[in-house]
């Protein structure tokens, strides 16, 4: 099981999500880095549940402790490895799907896999394994902080309506709450300051692996760079982006329509990213599936504590994968050509 992502700025995230604790080990942070668990923390308290009524009601604090890498304030440039305990886990509520595949989930194709399943919330298919991800994030992002690159995400439209109306928003999801149903959503994501030429021309393209990160979060169903699949029913001429110098001597783009990238490098101009989240598949209605014990086919009503939509607590992760693998970008420009060598090394 593939639990590492990155080459230069590596993060491997541990533990299930009705075990004793979800954890993250980042390698290649380099030394001098101010870090506290503060800094962790205020990330990972977007993300946590419980926090109104459009979210699960599971009760937890998500206060990480860092556990190496880090001394008087300032990473070693070790390994640092990171852990949040899990406290309210209610396993009880799971016990009555243990040998039916719930619609929607990894239930089926993770005991297809690997021969037996976690039926505690899915294990390393919940989604309270992405808190691995947004502590690596929050490193990611002091790092970028540093070099003046900021990477923002939110909500831009959810079950079909633009997330600015929260009027409507909010009276969709209470319909749909009452409905015992759930809805998906978009988040769009903006990195500003990434300096032209990151990422590779073939099989390291930045937009490629961006793509990669992001599609790795469990609910994530499509994700678009720029204007993403309206190209398809552009012309040349309206897609292309005219370059030309600004009052500084230095060059853009007139538009942005490649949102950041071409051919698999960055263009020095804002990298915009959306990501399709699905609706979140634990719902109380009935749904039917099968029971693998008795072989027969069943009906299901998922019953505790459920996100009626991941949205709005996935923006943070979002945010975390792409700062994450701009960071790693970063780490491997930096021997790309030899003046850069020749810089550093002289």
């Amino acid at each position: 099981m593939s639990s590492t992502y990155g080459r230069f700025f590596q993060v491997t995230s541990w533990g299930e999500s009705h075990g004793k604790a979800v954890g993250v080990v980042v390698d290649g942070c380099p030394a001098g880095l101010p870090l506290t668990e503060a800094d962790i923390q205020t990330l990972l308290d977007r993300r946590k549940p419980g926090q109104n009524k459009y979210t699960t009601a599971r009760k937890e604090g998500d206060e990480v402790q860092i556990l190496s890498g880090t001394f008087e304030g300032k990473t070693t440039g070790t390994p640092i490895s990171m852990v949040v305990f899990n406290q309210d886990q209610r396993s009880r509520d799971y016990s009555a799907i243990m040998d039916v595949y719930r619609p929607g989930h990894a239930d089926y194709t993770f005991d297809a896999k690997y021969g037996f399943r976690d039926y505690r919330g899915g294990g390393r298919s919940s989604g309270r394994e992405t808190i691995a991800r947004v502590a690596a994030g929050a490193i990611a992002e002091k790092i970028l902080g540093e070099l003046g690159v900021t990477v923002r995400a939110y909500a831009s439209r959810i079950g079909g309506i633009d997330a600015s109306d929260t009027e409507a928003v909010q009276a969709f999801l209470d319909q749909k709450i009452a409905e015992q149903d759930s809805v998906g959503g978009i988040v769009e994501c903006r990195i500003t300051g990434v300096p032209a030429g990151l990422g590779d021309p073939v099989f390291e393209k930045l937009d490629a692996n961006l793509a990669k990160a992001i599609m790795s979060i469990g609910a994530v169903k499509g994700v678009e760079i720029g204007d993403g699949f309206a190209v398809a029913e552009a012309c040349g001429s309206e897609n292309n982006d005219a370059f030309r110098y600004d009052e500084e001597g230095k060059i853009c783009k007139k538009t942005n329509h490649a949102g950041g990238i071409l051919g698999g490098m960055s263009d020095g101009s804002e990298i915009i990213l959306r990501a399709a989240f699905k609706p979140t598949p634990s719902i109380a209605q009935p749904q039917e599936t099968v029971n693998r014990a008795t072989g027969e086919n069943v009906e299901i009503q998922i019953k505790g504590r459920h996100d009626p939509i991941v949205v709005n607590r996935a923006v943070v992760v979002v945010e975390s994968m792409a700062a994450i693998t701009i960071v790693d970008a970063l780490f491997a420009n930096m021997h790309s050509n030899m003046d850069g060598i020749l810089r550093y090394y002289r």
